[in-house]
């Protein structure tokens, strides 16, 4: 079976190539990726000289390149996303272009190709943000109600997905899931943002409302999910991908700390960006109950592995460090772009 992973190179779709191949020996893996600021080939050096593995370096957008690279493939798996919040305050066109407009395209490719199956892998941020007292969680039949650019281009992705499995019959599942963490992580999300910073003896940029939480799912569940929908999943079905541990932002900074010896004198305080959301918490009684899926990693463990993987992995991050396009310590007072950002850990 031939496999095409859209955003390969990225950290979630990077963490799936490798799953992929680790635990398939029937599968063939084509991996589609524009390597922009976020993307690396570096994280997968690893498996560069597997012959089942072939890179082409590409964007999801470009409708002549997909005309040659789809067709022959059995499934696309759809992780190509520009994912980082703050960056869509910023410039959101370039969320709209490729997050709706790309997967379109490769919908369309897709569809022309008749491929087995398209899946499409979703954010929790598309349902909007809870209450931090709130006793429901979002399920698949919530209301889309996202509310910043990102979260917008998001929703209208999962929308076309789901038009054109109703209009072209195009057999497709969607994977709605909680914020990941672990390896390969690029350093402008909260984790790895805090960690290398600790790490270095950099400040700790902590928005003001550090009590906003988010759900956390180690990175390997997230794909060993998706890998389960591919095999079992039901089409047209959408699943949400979840493990029910929350932790804040200040809870996030204090674990990092204690994890690198850091001192709290490096918690610095910055504004929260425009349209912040306070929570998301996902209900996965779904993909539980039908495809027997549970995490297998607590976020205290896997937080630690994370942290000891950072520390290990300079020659990793250190070269991507200064690539994140947003300064949130001066984008929403000036408008201005530079390095050193943090947010939570969407595809």
């Amino acid at each position: 079976m031939r496999v095409l992973v859209t955003g390969g190179a990225g950290f979630i779709g990077s963490n799936l190539v490798r799953h992929l191949l680790r635990t398939r020996d029937d599968l063939q893996v084509t991996n589609l990726d524009a390597l922009t600021y976020a993307g690396t080939r570096t994280s997968l050096a690893d498996v560069e000289d597997d012959p089942r593995y072939r890179f082409v370096h590409g964007d999801i957008a470009d409708e002549g390149l997909l005309a040659e690279v789809v067709p022959g493939h059995d499934v696309i798996v759809n992780v190509a996303a520009e994912s980082h919040n703050s960056l869509a305050v910023v410039d959101p066109l370039l969320f709209f272009r490729t997050n709706v407009l790309g997967t379109v395209a490769l919908l369309d490719a897709a569809r022309r190709a008749e491929v087995d199956r398209f899946h499409h892998v979703s954010t929790c941020e598309v349902y909007g943000d809870l209450a931090l007292d709130a006793e429901e969680a979002f399920h698949e039949d919530s209301p889309y109600r996202p509310r910043t650019p990102y979260n917008a281009s998001k929703a209208g992705a999962d929308h076309a997905v789901r038009a054109f499995h109703e209009t072209f019959t195009l057999p497709i599942t969607i994977t709605n899931c909680a914020n990941n963490y672990g390896p390969y992580q690029f350093p402008e999300k909260v984790i790895p943002l805090f960690t290398t910073n600790a790490l270095d003896g950099r400040p700790l940029p902590v928005y003001a409302s550090s009590d906003n939480r988010r759900e956390w799912i180690h990175v390997e569940d997230h794909v060993r999910a998706i890998a389960l929908v591919l095999e079992r999943g039901q089409v047209g079905a959408t699943y949400h991908v979840g493990t029910g541990e929350e932790r804040s932002v200040a809870d996030l900074a204090d674990a990092i700390l204690a994890h690198t010896g850091a001192d709290r004198s490096l918690l610095h305080t910055v504004p929260d960006r425009p349209g912040h959301d306070r929570r998301y918490l996902l209900d996965s009684t779904r993909i539980r109950d039908e495809l027997g899926w549970t995490p297998r990693q607590t976020f205290d463990e896997g937080l630690a592995e994370t942290v000891a993987w950072y520390r290990d992995r300079r020659d990793w991050w250190e070269p991507l460090r200064d690539r994140a396009p947003v300064d949130e310590g001066a984008a929403w007072t000036s408008g201005a772009a530079g390095t050193g950002t943090s947010d939570g850990g969407r595809p």
